[in-house]
């Protein structure tokens, strides 16, 4: 992706995370880029092109916040730091949480963002079961645990504490407890004894 494609998308973002998706005009985008509508079909051919990349930035932005995680070689740390990196306030995580339920929200209507929003969905779940699994392994999680059911209930409820935090129903910390918990209750305690 070129640097004007990239500076393109992180005002789409912006935008979306203001505006929602039906608030992302292309002259909308094209004022907040600071460029030409022509350009931004150029790039991407059309409004539904530049939605459909647009989710494509947001998990790519998201996997590069979340990468810290993978520096530590406890995999339930992972684990923990995957999910709890997800709901946190920076200006970045927060527009990234906002255009996510918002894209959600509009594959309601939408089949072809729907499965483009499926597919994200799978990949986050196998990424996080790969770990659960890791995690197992290593005896620091109950091995009577489904990874597949695991990651895909904790995938959801960091979907779900996120919308709840987004919308003032929760705070921040609420929310990051709640995450905490869960993922206890998910896994069994932290430090479990080795088995045998």
């Amino acid at each position: 992706m070129s640097d004007r494609q990239a500076m393109i998308m992180e005002a789409a973002i912006r935008v979306i995370a203001q505006s929602g998706v039906r608030g992302l005009r292309v002259e909308k985008l094209a004022a907040e880029a600071g460029i030409s509508t022509a350009l931004i079909y150029y790039h991407f051919g059309s409004r539904a092109g530049l939605i459909r990349r647009t989710l494509e930035y947001i998990n790519d932005r998201a996997a590069r916040y979340t990468e810290q995680a993978l520096a530590s070689t406890d995999p339930r740390a992972q684990l923990e730091q995957m999910l709890l990196l997800e709901i946190q306030g920076t200006p970045t995580v927060r527009e990234n949480s906002i255009a996510w339920g918002e894209l959600r929200a509009s594959a309601v209507f939408n089949d072809e963002l729907r499965e483009q929003l499926r597919d994200a969905t799978l990949a986050w779940s196998k990424d996080l079961q790969e770990v659960i699994k890791m995690a197992q392994d290593a005896e620091m999680a109950d091995p009577a645990i489904d990874p597949v059911d695991a990651a895909e209930r904790l995938t959801a409820l960091v979907e779900g504490l996120s919308e709840r935090w987004l919308s003032g129903s929760i705070t921040l910390e609420r929310a990051q407890h709640l995450l905490a918990g869960a993922i206890v209750a998910e896994l069994g305690p932290s430090g479990r004894p080795p088995r045998g």
